[in-house]
């Protein structure tokens, strides 16, 4: 799908499996594993996410996790290294169908190739989403999404927009 990021390579990617493997254990979904070197350290960045955001004592768990990994295998980092656990921000793009459906009646930003637009997050599924555009409801599949990003709102979302979505979903 377009937009999607390329996998890691280096420290990164062997790192990855066993990264993944604590996190799962703690009951999230790793989203990324980035090293680099920091002078003599290196720095570890863990992205971590789940169903119902994350929040600082989730991050809290999920660091302990990784750190206990990292510590039982320390054979995989050549010296010290610095640990960062954080969750994904809310610039990060809608790449995966999982993404999209944490993203449930959320605003978001979307670009297609010849259009931009702002929409609801409908139903979600392996293959695209159900977006409320202007009122109206309009299913895009996820190969048509150059990029997306969640909008921030101040307020709550009008009701009638999520009326639209509820009775949508209501008559699946």
């Amino acid at each position: 799908m377009p937009g999607q990021r390329q996998r890691p390579s280096g420290p990164g990617e062997q790192l990855e499996p066993l990264v993944a493997d604590a996190v799962a254990q703690a009951g999230f979904e790793l989203e990324q594993v980035h090293v680099q070197q920091a002078g003599r350290k290196q720095v570890v960045k863990v992205i971590v996410d789940r169903d119902g955001g994350i929040g600082l004592d989730e991050v809290a768990v999920a660091s302990r996790a990784v750190s206990q990994a990292l510590d039982a295998r320390d054979d995989m980092l050549s010296g010290a290294y610095t640990l960062e656990v954080t969750s994904p921000g809310l610039d990060r793009p809608l790449t995966k169908p999982r993404h999209w459906r944490r993203a449930h009646l959320r605003k978001v930003a979307v670009r297609q190739s010849e259009e931009k637009f702002e929409a609801r997050v409908g139903t979600a599924d392996d293959d695209g989403v159900e977006l409320l555009v202007d009122g109206s409801l309009r299913r895009v599949g996820y190969a048509e999404i150059e990029h997306a990003v969640i909008e921030v709102e101040f307020k709550e979302p009008p009701a009638a927009e999520i009326a639209k979505l509820a009775h949508e979903e209501g008559s699946r």
